[in-house]
């Protein structure tokens, strides 16, 4: 699920819920140097990675290319996930406190689009050191045991100061 330190008596919150931007539910990553990361459970997407002095490292766009007959960037950006209150045992360094689980599963109108059954589970991870890791897992849940093909990405876009800088994130 998420991992939590105190709450009271000034101890430090690595994971906080709260409302976003048009009342969307929001969650916040924070590490003790002042690290964060902020993702919304509409899409199950980072929106924030910021690095101990408060500067954003990524670059969002509104503009988005089309995808053959799906929504844009595909539909799992469109869907609300949950939190995962019993993930899976995920691969992660014992010392990270400030990460949350996702998981997507198919609604009752996702057949229009995407016919199959699945479950999509993400861990959302801030490590120590401020780095922002991201674990997929995808299983096929189709009760007839009929395997299906998908596509999955991960769509980043870093915040550059100079674009001359580029080179270096190649």
């Amino acid at each position: 699920m998420s991992s939590f330190e105190g709450g009271g008596g000034g101890e430090k919150k690595y994971v906080e819920f709260c409302t976003g931007v048009n009342g969307l539910d929001k969650v916040i990553l924070r590490e003790v140097r002042g690290q964060s990361a902020e993702v919304y459970l509409n899409g199950g997407q980072v929106t924030s990675w910021k690095n101990e002095y408060g500067e954003e490292l990524l670059f969002l766009s509104s503009k988005f290319g089309m995808h053959g007959s799906l929504e844009q960037h595909g539909f799992a950006r469109n869907t609300v996930w949950t939190i995962d209150k019993d993930p899976p045992p995920f691969p992660t360094v014992s010392s990270n406190k400030a990460f949350i689980d996702l998981i997507l599963k198919p609604s009752e109108d996702d057949p229009k689009s995407w016919p199959h059954r699945f479950e999509f589970r993400i861990r959302i991870t801030l490590g120590p050191g401020g780095d922002l890791m991201l674990t997929s897992r995808i299983r096929n849940t189709n009760t007839d045991g009929k395997p299906f093909t998908f596509t999955f990405a991960y769509n980043n876009y870093f915040y550059l100061t100079d674009i001359r800088f580029s080179h270096d994130l190649l």
